[in-house]
């Protein structure tokens, strides 16, 4: 390589660099002016606080659990307050959700451009984010792109940098699209897996794959995986819980589909 080449590209990575952290440096007086306030969490079970810890401590995070557990209010939360930070480079929020309606709930063709048709999918985590900040700051974010919206469809071939990604709905997700998200996480970043094993609604259930990575990757260095279950309290209403009993033994009742407890499947696959 001549001098003046090594010095082109020596000249570019410190310009890249720069660019980096003014942009950086931006984002973060964008955002505590919209988000004035440091975010407080506090774990409201062990499960919570398992997953507040893993979170802070890892660089990815697998998260099964049953509905009402706080599992996206407390990633929201998590991703709100490091993005506030100034003594961190995170600089953007990413959100992905499977696309998979409800049964018998298609929606069939949706009009409008990309943002229009991914913005219902993305719903719970904006309720989520609205309980922690403004609508409008939140809708602020949003414009700004600081935080948006990532279709798992447009995922291959993206490195993201200096970010929080946060998934959800994970248990709609196929094992090669996971492979391909969790592969997508960059330099700086943090990932964020969620999901409920009692709440699949891929035709073929066998198709999930949360319960899958959540074993492939226990014990893993940098990776932390939380199995919440049934017995943890019900933060969101504990009617939920009982509801969800409920529904359990009508399944059994009529012999269409065993529907099992976190707890259950995670004592089968420690062979208990």
């Amino acid at each position: 390589m001549t001098r003046d080449r090594y010095r082109e590209e020596k000249d570019f990575k410190e310009l890249t660099e720069v660019n980096s952290s003014v942009q950086i440096s931006k984002v973060k007086d964008e955002v505590s002016k919209l988000v004035s306030n440091d975010i407080k969490i506090i774990a409201k079970n062990e499960s919570q606080k398992k997953l507040i810890n893993s979170i802070k401590n890892n660089e990815i995070t697998i998260c099964a659990g049953p509905a009402g557990t706080g599992k996206t209010y407390v990633a929201m939360a998590i991703a709100l307050s490091l993005l506030r930070k100034t003594t961190n480079r995170f600089k953007r929020i990413y959100l992905v959700k499977s696309v998979t309606t409800l049964k018998g709930e298609e929606l069939g063709f949706l009009k409008g451009d990309l943002k229009e048709k991914i913005d219902p999918f993305m719903w719970s985590f904006y309720v989520n984010m609205e309980k922690l900040i403004l609508e409008s700051s939140l809708k602020t974010l949003i414009e700004k792109e600081i935080i948006r919206p990532f279709p798992l469809a447009y995922m291959k071939g993206a490195s993201l940098d200096d970010c929080i990604i946060v998934a959800d709905e994970m248990q709609n997700v196929n094992i090669d699209n996971s492979l391909t998200l969790m592969t997508r996480i960059g330099s700086n970043s943090k990932l964020i897996l969620l999901g409920d094993i009692n709440q699949i609604d891929m035709k073929n259930k066998q198709d999930s794959s949360l319960e899958p990575i959540l074993d492939m990757f226990t014990d893993t260095q940098n990776i932390g995986t939380i199995m919440m279950s049934s017995e943890d309290e019900n933060v969101r209403n504990p009617l939920i819980t009982t509801i969800e009993a409920k529904f359990k033994a009508y399944y059994k009742n009529n012999q269409k589909i065993n529907v099992k407890t976190a707890k259950e499947l995670l004592l089968e696959r420690n062979g208990t």
